[in-house]
């Protein structure tokens, strides 16, 4: 909610400049689509690591976290 009225104040100081805003934001997140989803596969791949190096612990009876 903040960032739309945020915008619509710079709509009402600065109107082109809004409305390039308005038409550049999608393209924005397109172009950064790729990197958030190799971030997520990397976020999987650490997740993973951790738990196979936390299953000896966890089979042995350690604190599960």
């Amino acid at each position: 909610m903040l960032s739309f009225l945020l915008w619509l104040a710079l709509l009402f100081f600065c109107w082109p400049l809004a409305l390039l805003a308005l038409v550049l934001y999608p393209i924005l997140w397109l172009i950064t689509l790729p990197f958030r989803l190799i971030g997520i596969g990397v976020e999987g791949v650490f997740e993973l690591l951790r738990a196979v190096v936390m299953l000896p612990a966890r089979i042995l009876g350690g604190n599960p976290r």
